[in-house]
């Protein structure tokens, strides 16, 4: 499904990261692997660190944080936001919602929006689209796009295929209508028949978390985990990508009338850096334009890593001058989404710790 949009802009970017680094060699001795074959597994995949939140953080501490922030700093006005859309995997309570949570915290005004997404790899890119549309109404100017995710406490200590590359984070940006009249181009796909690549099998009300869903079992590979953990079919989740990624970017670059040299930079979701590689090889990308150190830095947050990544590797960038950037997530759904449009002239682009 394709998208085009006008006179919509991103203002500002603030990625809150948590305090506590945690090292892949500190966590090594967790897996029933050689040392030798764990270290040719850091090598490849580019695991040093990541960031995990602290015991009862959660995704609505990250946001309040970071909003916090920038009330503080005089880079936002309260009174200036029409919608809060908050997209996770990982909120806060089944209910109330925590887009509203957030919104009572504040105590801010009534007249607005609160709106909660459940998406995760390509959450980033699906919450700018839902903003670009909230956008075309005439009592909307202003959207907030809240993503975070704090999965961590959901993954294995003792899974070596998912724990390296977990971490925690949450992103903030600013979404405004424009005079530019500059496009965005964006396409979204959807596969719910591959659902159950990523999941969580018990939690849920199809399968209520109890201690018979908490005992640890070993799989084929020699990773142990219950059924109250994230489960990762890594072979399937890397065959999608590569396949069905490279065609939606060519696919965005046609509807967009330009070619791959035009874009300056492809800031994607970061599994780890040999899948970003061996996408960055099939699309036909250099490397230094597709930067991979998101999780040997800081971890997979799920669609966080994005706006990490732009905070990360743009920086001023983005605020002093413009790029022409082209954006996409893919992963659990699954899900596939990209956007192609001009960042610049940001009010900010930040990144804090919590």
């Amino acid at each position: 499904m394709d998208f085009v949009f006008k006179n919509k802009r991103i203002t500002g970017i603030l990625t809150i990261l948590p305090q506590k680094v945690v090292t892949f060699e500190e966590e090594m001795g967790n897996y029933s692997f050689s040392t030798a074959k764990s270290m040719k597994l850091k090598l490849a995949m580019g695991y040093k660190e990541h960031r995990i939140a602290g015991p009862g953080q959660c995704s609505s501490d990250f946001c309040i944080h970071g909003l916090q922030y920038l009330f503080d700093s005089g880079l936002l006005d309260r009174d200036s936001i029409d919608v809060l859309l908050f997209v996770s995997q990982s909120p806060d309570y089944y209910m109330p919602p925590t887009s509203n949570i957030i919104q009572g915290h504040f105590g801010l005004k009534h007249d607005m929006l609160c709106l909660d997404i459940n998406q995760g790899c390509a959450g980033f890119e699906i919450g700018l689209i839902e903003a670009f549309m909230l956008l075309e109404q005439p009592s909307i100017n202003r959207v907030i796009l809240l993503n975070a995710d704090v999965l961590s406490p959901k993954v294995s200590d003792r899974d070596r295929n998912s724990k390296p590359l977990i971490g925690d984070a949450a992103s903030i940006t600013i979404v405004d209508k424009s005079d530019d009249d500059s496009v965005i181009h964006a396409n979204v796909k959807m596969d719910g028949t591959g659902a159950f690549a990523l999941n969580i099998p018990a939690g849920g009300f199809r399968l209520p978390s109890s201690p018979q869903t908490a005992v640890i079992e070993e799989d084929s590979a020699g990773n142990f985990r219950s059924k109250d953990n994230l489960v990762m079919q890594g072979d399937n989740v890397f065959n999608f990508v590569q396949r069905e990624v490279p065609p939606m970017i060519d696919h965005l670059l046609t509807q967009s009338d330009i070619t791959k040299e035009d874009v300056d930079w492809y800031m994607f979701h970061q599994p780890n850096k040999f899948m970003l590689h061996k996408l960055a090889d099939k699309i036909g990308v250099p490397y230094d334009k597709m930067p991979a150190n998101i999780v040997e830095n800081f971890g997979n947050a799920s669609g966080v890593t994005v706006p990490t990544n732009i905070s990360y590797n743009l920086g001023e960038s983005v605020v002093t001058g413009s790029r022409k950037v082209c954006m996409a997530g893919f992963g659990v759904g699954l899900t596939w989404s990209s956007i192609l449009m001009d960042l610049g002239y940001m009010k900010f682009n930040k990144m804090i710790n919590f």
